[in-house]
């Protein structure tokens, strides 16, 4: 089935110049003098789409008046581009501030039309634009709808049946003849779909009719699909200077969004990413903030980023006001598809485990969530060493630092920070009850280069049937007279 979303963003030019994250002021964007946008306190003040420039300052004194620059519009259009890359790799760029999405391919993957147009208005809301969204069989049908108001069409005749109430003012090769054609009574697209097709051509050309055989799928359609690049980096320039840090959150949100089109489309999982808090320049420019996230499981989706840059800006003391950020992709590794089993393991997947592990050092900083790393060393205090989470350990690391000689008895879980001195009761060792012993011993002669330690190791039971690790030193007297002390060293869960 091939279906296509057309995208007409309306007001790009106005919010290429005040994003909706900032507090939004009474503003315009002009063109050769005249407005051509207008934001809602402008028009509350009675500012109208085409009045010039004096006029619009004569009734609102306070006005922001900007010029518009069609480079920053393509700009902005192009970001929109890319993050909507991470719905389908088919899409391409229409005229009049229009993108069309070839999603035919991607229905089943993200549960149907209506699924998809939910996810695709959520993803233009966190890039802070408005857009009017439409859905048809053809990528020509698609931009008439979008530019004629929006609506979903899934089928041919339904989507004739639209277009011919369209007014003829929407195809851009029949503006030059509109006065013709409304001197013949001929008001829409249905309308001038009935007028007879040679006459027709002589006189207004072969483009108006190649579009409309194009809207009703009778022309084949050649598109030059946006290809995405081979690294990211993006930028965004604020609106207004920012001193504090949780208000980078929606930018930040909206460079995620064009770096997530950008994994998908590229089949990549990130790594490692940077985030850039630029400051001012001139005189008391300073370099940037730089936050980075070093990630234990690749990952391509943008909501577990904006949990970790929210923890991460939310502890930011900002030392200069930020003017703009930018976001780079610093390591990227072909995306894995996740496996899902039969019976879903206990407490969640590895990579759910992954981003909590994430979240944590996010919160709590990397020097706070530790992990244990294999150490060759036989002494129970030696053999880990507590490093950080983010520190990435491979299993074959980890079993070349075991020792070759593996020990018979199972070790405990929780070691206590320093050994306790047990009492002796009846030749018994006692700790809150005697201590029976239920294993043979293991010993463990090590650190002659630092601190010997010669040890006994036994598993022992209490009253209760809890389990202990004990260990015995042993006698190093030559008369054999000392009695031996006894240690708990560890708990058994």
């Amino acid at each position: 089935m091939r279906l296509w979303i057309g995208l007409y963003l309306p007001r790009l030019p106005l919010e290429v110049f005040c994003p909706r994250w900032s507090a939004e002021p009474c503003s315009v964007v002009l063109e050769q003098e005249r407005v051509i946008a207008v934001s809602a306190p402008a028009h509350a003040a009675g500012v109208r789409v085409g009045m010039r420039r004096g006029g619009a300052l004569m009734l609102a004194p306070g006005l922001l008046l900007h010029e518009r620059a069609p480079p920053r519009e393509e700009e902005a259009l192009h970001a929109v581009a890319m993050a909507l890359l991470q719905f389908t790799p088919l899409v391409a760029e229409g005229e009049e501030a229009t993108l069309l999405i070839d999603i035919g391919a991607s229905l089943r993957l993200f549960g149907g039309v209506r699924a998809l147009c939910r996810r695709v208005e959520a993803s233009m809301r966190a890039l802070g634009f408005s857009a009017v969204l439409s859905c048809a069989p053809t990528a020509r049908g698609a931009w008439l709808l979008a530019r004629g108001g929006g609506g979903r069409v899934l089928g041919m005749d339904s989507l004739a049946r639209r277009l011919d109430r369209l007014p003829c003012g929407l195809l851009p090769p029949a503006r030059p003849y509109l006065d013709w054609l409304e001197g013949i009574g001929c008001l829409t697209l249905g309308e001038l779909r009935g007028l007879p097709r040679p006459g027709l051509q002589r006189r207004c050309g072969a483009a108006l009719l190649a579009m409309l055989d194009g809207a009703h799928g009778r022309s084949v359609e050649l598109f030059e699909w946006i290809a995405a690049p081979a690294s990211f980096r993006a930028k965004l320039e604020l609106f207004d200077r920012v001193e504090q840090a949780d208000a980078l959150l929606f930018g930040a949100h909206r460079l995620l969004q064009q770096m997530t089109g950008w994994l998908c489309a590229r089949q990549f999982a990130v790594e490692r990413i940077s985030l850039l808090l630029e400051h001012e320049r001139g005189r008391v420019a300073r370099p940037p903030t730089a936050i980075e996230l070093v990630l234990a499981e690749p990952t391509w989706r943008d909501e577990h980023l904006l949990r970790l840059l929210r923890e991460r800006l939310a502890k930011l003391a900002l030392e200069a006001p930020v003017i703009g950020l930018c976001l780079e992709a610093l390591q990227v590794q072909p995306m894995a598809p996740p496996s899902e089993s039969l019976f879903p393991e206990p407490g969640g997947s590895k990579e759910d485990r992954a981003r909590l592990f994430e979240l944590l050092v996010a919160r709590l900083g990397p020097d706070n969530v530790l992990q244990a790393a294999p150490q060759a060393d036989y002494r129970p205090e030696q053999a880990n060493a507590w490093v950080s989470v983010q520190q990435k350990i491979r299993p074959a690391d980890a079993r070349a630092q075991l020792p070759p000689d593996l020990p018979s008895l199972p070790r405990p879980g929780w070691l206590m920070a320093k050994p306790i001195a047990l009492l002796m009761r009846d030749h018994r060792p006692f700790y809150g009850s005697p201590l029976r012993i239920m294993s043979t011993g293991e010993r463990i002669e090590a650190g002659w280069w630092s601190q010997t330690q010669t040890r006994d190791y036994f598993i022992a039971e209490g009253s209760d049937h809890a389990h202990y690790w004990l260990y015995r030193e042993r006698i190093s007297g030559a008369d054999g007279l000392a009695e031996p002390r006894w240690f708990l060293h560890g708990l058994f869960a």
